[in-house]
């Protein structure tokens, strides 16, 4: 005789979503000095010298640059930082963020 048993349990799980991801995006203006802008750049985000210096030259030339890509809260929290760092030094430096498409 043959016993045939069953797997007990094997409903379907809820499927969680992955939390949506935003856009933490440098604005340029023509008053932050360059070499502040990259060393925000590579302090909030840990950027290498040489990939803050493109993400500033890029926001110069076209006037923003994504700067990384993160949840809504870290990347608004790291907008927020960035962004107070030129204003307690007299800069207009701003960062801000947007849902990623």
């Amino acid at each position: 005789m043959t016993e045939i048993t069953t797997r007990p349990g094997t409903g379907t799980r809820p499927k969680t979503e992955r939390p949506r991801l935003h856009k933490v995006i440098l604005i340029n203006d023509d008053y932050t000095p360059r070499g502040f802008v990259v060393a925000v750049l590579k302090a909030e985000f840990r950027m290498t010298e040489d990939q803050a210096h493109r993400v500033m030259i890029t926001a110069h030339r076209r006037g923003a640059c994504v700067v990384a890509v993160y949840t809504k809260e870290v990347a608004e929290t790291k907008a927020t930082r960035a962004s107070e760092a030129g204003r307690a030094n007299g800069y207009p430096l701003l960062f801000t963020t947007e849902p990623e498409d």
